[in-house]
């Protein structure tokens, strides 16, 4: 400032703080820097949906430059992937909590759909009043691309492109549903190439991977838009055949994929060909049945195709699948019940009628059931049968049999054991080794002490191998007994060639020999043949006074019935054994120097328990 002669005389200075100003600049400088650099695309409208203003981003992700965006409604970018209800419910979020968050797809201004992640938010002023949205947005269509690559590989298989086990296992549940809900069936068809096998040996695997391109595709095409052909891997496929109107009407689509599947293929100027086994489980069934259920059901007819002859399809039958599945739990409770020591012997007596001597005992097989009591064989040895558990029951009975004969000689009772012997156990190329082994686990027992008694129907079924196998037990002391004789078909040829000691006549000719006189003309013929052939005989069957004398009459002395005694526990025979005594009528009978006696009134030859495998005796 100045005096009044001009002068200067001092200064007034003016500050004023700009801090805040200076700030707000560069908040600007910095949002606009943001705005323009970021990766992201950035789109601003106004209240009422109008674009203000857009960033780089935008652009190069639309390709719509800024002077065509703004002004605009960001409905330009709209793919028609979307419904009305998708916008309704993005603008009810943002109203609400002034935000909205999600994915969505758009189109670019060249008409290529994308995919983008979006942020919208709504910018409010003081009073809350919405004055601008914000949307802050990334394309995402690579990651989508990339997951879709991911889910078709763990959805389908990669060589075939067809669907995968996985793909398929959640198909055949929707097929399932949509069955039980319109009240149609479906058809699951298992395929299995024929003879694949031999392709890759010969052409090569490069070659059957060809075959299986080809196979696949032509099965696809013959089925109807909807079904499902899916690969399981290796030459296995699945079929998912829908909306059937009827069981039958799927018979010609099953042709249909035959036909596709033995077509020739042209692999290296040569023709390759296969065909296919099917195997066709329907839903719904009688039963409920799951998803893995039923392919279990289609595979297991599969293999029934195959071995039928391949090239053609089996239905799956419940019925015939419960009784196998029945048969096998039968098969594994008894195998349960020999495990858990549930099984035991019981033995019924073998008596010289005349002299009342014990000749021996036949041990029979019983099963003390937890819940249902003691079981006869009747029940659950026809279960076993031809089957190799028949095979260890029967080496059980032999090993049980042996030992309990060297506790009755501890006892002071010396008597032979007989053992019956199934076909199934008798035709097994160890028999003989492994009879010799059960006989060493009991050194004190001479093998003499031990008859094994085999049906005539199963001695015949192999002759040959039934003499070698009695000529070798015979030579370790082990005699036969021919069970059930006069019910099967034995010649004189064959009653000369096999080398069995003793001869037991069924049951069911000594039982009606009083009233039926066929019984009694067969009865005597066996007789006359035991005579001829020099064989003991032994009558099963006596089981009342009348039998026994009728039979001494015919000079028959050796018998076992019900008349004698029941099959008893092991534990009650030694005292049975010193109460025994033959009955006055048959003692009285005149000695006619017995059939049943011969090669020793005693019956120095040993005797046998029921077949694992043959009706057992009462």
């Amino acid at each position: 400032m100045h005096d009044d002669h001009g002068r200067l005389s001092n200064f007034i200075g003016i500050m004023r703080d700009i801090t805040d100003r200076k700030q707000a600049d560069e908040k600007l400088h910095l949002a606009a820097s943001v705005f323009t650099h970021a990766r992201e695309g950035i789109l601003i409208t106004s209240a009422d949906g109008k674009i203000i203003d857009v960033n780089e981003t935008f652009t190069r992700i639309t390709g719509y430059s800024r002077e065509e965006a703004l002004g605009k409604n960001p409905h330009i970018l709209n793919s028609g992937r979307h419904d009305p209800d998708f916008y309704a419910a993005m603008w009810r979020d943002l109203v609400r909590d002034g935000h909205w968050y999600g994915e969505i797809w758009n189109r670019r201004k060249n008409g290529e759909i994308f995919a983008m992640m979006q942020t919208i938010s709504a910018v409010r002023d003081a009073q809350g009043n919405t004055r601008q949205y914000v949307a802050l947005f990334s394309d995402v269509t690579p990651l989508k691309e990339h997951e879709k690559q991911l889910e078709h590989i763990a959805h389908y298989d990669a060589l075939t492109n067809l669907p995968n086990r996985v793909l398929l296992a959640d198909r055949l549940h929707q097929a399932m549903a949509q069955a039980q809900r319109r009240g149609t069936p479906l058809a699951t068809a298992y395929l299995d190439l024929d003879g694949f096998k031999t392709i890759n040996d010969t052409f090569g695997h490069d070659a059957g991977d060809q075959l299986l391109m080809a196979v696949a595709t032509r099965m696809k095409d013959v089925l109807r838009e909807g079904d499902t052909l899916a690969r399981l891997g290796g030459d296995e496929f699945v079929a998912v055949l829908l909306d059937l109107p009827d069981i039958q009407s799927s018979v010609p689509m099953l042709a249909r994929l035959l036909d596709a599947a033995a077509h020739p293929v042209r692999i290296d100027k040569r023709d390759a060909r296969v065909s296919a086994s099917i195997g066709v489980a329907f839903y719904p069934q009688t039963e409920e049945v799951d998803a893995d259920q039923l392919l279990r059901q289609a595979d297991q007819a599969m293999y029934r195709a195959k071995l039928a002859g391949k090239n053609r399809y089996h239905i799956f039958d419940a019925e015939e699948d419960r009784s196998v599945r029945g048969h096998h739990e039968d098969l594994e409770r008894i195998r349960g019940a020999l495990n858990d020591n549930e099984l035991l012997l019981h033995y019924q007596p073998k008596v010289n009628m005349r002299t009342g001597a014990i000749i021996g005992a036949e041990a029979l097989v019983r099963w003390h059931h937890p819940q249902k009591g003691l079981l006869p064989p009747s029940v659950f040895l026809p279960v076993i049968e031809n089957h190799p558990l028949a095979s260890e029951l029967g080496e059980w009975v032999i090993d049980s049999a042996l030992a309990q004969v060297a506790r009755w000689r501890r006892a002071g009772l010396d008597i032979p054991v007989s053992v019956n012997v199934g076909a199934h156990q008798l035709q097994q190329p160890e028999f003989v080794e492994r009879l010799r082994g059960l006989l060493a686990a009991h050194p004190e027992i001479a093998p003499r002490h031990l008859e094994l008694e085999v049906l005539e129907t199963s001695a015949l079924e192999d002759l040959a191998h039934a003499c070698r196998v009695m000529e070798a037990c015979a030579a370790t002391g082990v005699a036969f007994a021919l069970d059930d004789f006069g019910t099967g078909y034995s010649s004189l040829t064959y009653l000369k060639r096999l080398p069995v000691a003793q001869l037991k006549i069924d049951q069911s000719f000594v039982r009606d020999m009083l009233e039926d006189p066929d019984d009694m003309a067969i009865l005597k013929g066996v007789l006359g043949l035991a005579v001829a052939f020099r064989r003991q005989v032994v009558a099963e069957g006596v089981e009342t006074v009348a039998h026994g004398t009728k039979l001494l009459q015919l000079g028959c002395e050796l018998a076992q019935g019900y008349g004698i005694a029941r099959p008893m526990p092991a534990g009650d025979f030694v005292g049975w054994s010193a109460s025994w005594r033959p009955d006055p009528a048959w003692q009285a009978s005149p000695d006619m120097h017995g059939i049943g006696a011969m090669h020793g009134r005693q019956g120095e030859l040993p005797f046998s328990a029921p077949p694992a495998t043959a009706p057992a005796h009462s």
